[in-house]
C-alpha cells in the first residue's frame, strides 16, 4: 500500500509539472528542482545538479530524463516508468486535443496574446534554472573560468548567428575537466613518490 502511495505521489506530482510548465525542459529544471529537492526532499541539490547534466548530454528531452531518474531513485523501475508517464502525458493530451479541435489554434487573438505573456515567464524560468545551478557550483578558478568562457561562447553565438551545438560546448568543458583531474592525479602521484 505504501509503494502504491509513493508511486501515486510521483505520477502526481510529474503530471502536475508536465501540466503547468510551458516552454519544454530547461524550464521545468527549476520547478523539478523546488517540487523535488526543497518540497519532496527526493533527491539532493548535488543530485540535481549531477543529473540535469547527464540529462542534458544523453539523448532525448531533459525533463523527461529528470523525471526518469527521479522515479527511479525513488520507487525503482515502476517509479521511473510512471514519473516519466506522468511528465509526457499533459503534452501529449493537449497537443492531441489542439490537433483535433483547432485548426488554425495560434491564430486565435487570445490565445496568441496568451503565448507572448509565457514565452516571458520561460525564459525567467530558464534563466531562474541557471542561477540555481551557478549558486550551487564549487567556486574555484576552474568552474568559473569554464562557466564564463561558455557564457561568453554562446553570447558570441547567438550575436553572430553561429552554429555551435550546446553538447560540443559540454564535451569540450568534459575534457577539460577530465584533463585537469588527471593532471591534478599525475602530479599528487609525483608529489607523494617524493
Amino acid at each position: 500500500m505504501k509503494k502504491l502511495k509513493s508511486l501515486w505521489e510521483l505520477f502526481y506530482t510529474f503530471f502536475g509539472i508536465g501540466l503547468f510548465t510551458f516552454g519544454g525542459g530547461y524550464a521545468m529544471i527549476s520547478i523539478i528542482e523546488d517540487k523535488c529537492v526543497e518540497k519532496k526532499k527526493w533527491i539532493t541539490h548535488d543530485e540535481m545538479m549531477d543529473i540535469t547534466v547527464i540529462a542534458e548530454s544523453t539523448p532525448g528531452p531533459v525533463a523527461i530524463n529528470l523525471a526518469t531518474y527521479v522515479g527511479y531513485k525513488k520507487a525503482g523501475f515502476w517509479g521511473a516508468t510512471l514519473a516519466t508517464l506522468g511528465v509526457v502525458l499533459p503534452s501529449f493530451i493537449i497537443i492531441f486535443a489542439i490537433s483535433c479541435f483547432f485548426d488554425n489554434f495560434l491564430e486565435i487573438k487570445l490565445v496568441a496574446d496568451a503565448f507572448k505573456g509565457i514565452k516571458i515567464g520561460v525564459g525567467f524560468l530558464i534563466v531562474n534554472a541557471a542561477m540555481t545551478m551557478i549558486k550551487k557550483m564549487k567556486k574555484n578558478a576552474f568552474n568559473i573560468s569554464v562557466a564564463a568562457v561558455t557564457f561568453c561562447l554562446m553570447v558570441c553565438v547567438n550575436i553572430f548567428s553561429l552554429r555551435i551545438s550546446t553538447v560540443v560546448v559540454m564535451i569540450c568543458a568534459a575534457l577539460l575537466s577530465l584533463s585537469l583531474f588527471l593532471f591534478r592525479d599525475i602530479k599528487g602521484k609525483g608529489e607523494s613518490e617524493k
